[in-house]
């Protein structure tokens, strides 16, 4: 709620997973009804399989369904036990389940400036795995360095390929990463044309089953600072001030003791 009260009007609300897999997101569905209405807010509610698109469309509130790609299979079966061809054919399905509902997608493509598996990787088979998802007929695709390994020299590269390749589909991207080269890393993708940041507040998240070190999610207010200095300003002033103080109060209360 506080989100949407400070302006943000594109928000990655929930995931409907297994609650054996994460058991942090096993109650979905009463965040979403504890949000309450929103008009003109994208909530988005992260899906790995039919099941989950199920009980995300029953809500009523989820807007768009968030599905995770990859071309590196062992990421696919560590997070989502799905080889690359079961995982193509679900989003298959998925799509067809948010097409039935009304209801939009954005698809991930994860581990895609590379992975630490040693699994088969190159720029052109991310292109190339961009344009087989816009194929489908899904407009936002999210690029994500899961990880938080990219340089911004290889952000920008892929990008752009992945732009090129895509040319009438919102490409956006997810980055993970530490504080110190967050900035560097915004430049980079919104000088390969980038227009779509997802972020969180105060840098907190990260891939459970990417890897042991994780590194966590972008934060929104270093996004926020670095578009500033390519002249893109959002009015978010004071109301962002208070989503910050009560994530910082979030955080201290459930990282006590650990």
């Amino acid at each position: 709620r506080a989100l949407v009260a400070a302006g943000f009007r594109h928000i990655d609300a929930v995931s409907f997973v297994s609650s054996k897999a994460v058991p942090q997101m096993a109650d979905s569905e009463k965040v979403i009804e504890q949000l309450g209405p929103v008009e003109d807010i994208e909530i988005i509610g992260i899906v790995v399989n039919e099941k989950g698109a199920k009980r995300a469309i029953a809500t009523g509130a989820v807007s768009t369904l968030g599905y995770p790609c990859s071309i590196s299979e062992t990421f696919l079966r560590r997070n989502q036990n799905q080889s690359l061809k079961q995982n193509q054919a679900v989003l298959k399905k998925i799509k067809q389940q948010a097409d039935e509902a009304g209801l939009g997608m954005v698809v991930y493509i994860s581990m895609a400036f590379g992975n630490p598996y040693g699994d088969p990787w190159s720029e052109d088979e991310v292109a190339q795995a961009a344009a087989n998802i816009a194929g489908l007929g899904i407009h936002s695709i999210s690029i994500a360095d899961t990880v938080g390994a990219a340089t911004p020299d290889l952000i920008r590269r892929v990008l752009q390929a992945v732009i090129r390749n895509c040319a009438e589909r919102e490409v956006g991207v997810h980055m993970h990463s530490t504080r110190v080269e967050a900035a560097a890393k915004v430049f980079a993708a919104y000088d390969a044309g980038c227009r779509r940041f997802d972020s969180a507040i105060g840098g907190l998240g990260g891939c459970p089953f990417a890897q042991d070190d994780l590194v966590g999610n972008i934060p929104t207010e270093d996004v926020l600072d670095a578009l500033k200095e390519r002249g893109v300003t959002l009015s978010l002033g004071e109301r962002l001030l208070n989503v910050m103080a009560m994530n910082t109060a979030i955080s201290d209360e459930f990282s006590a003791g650990w």
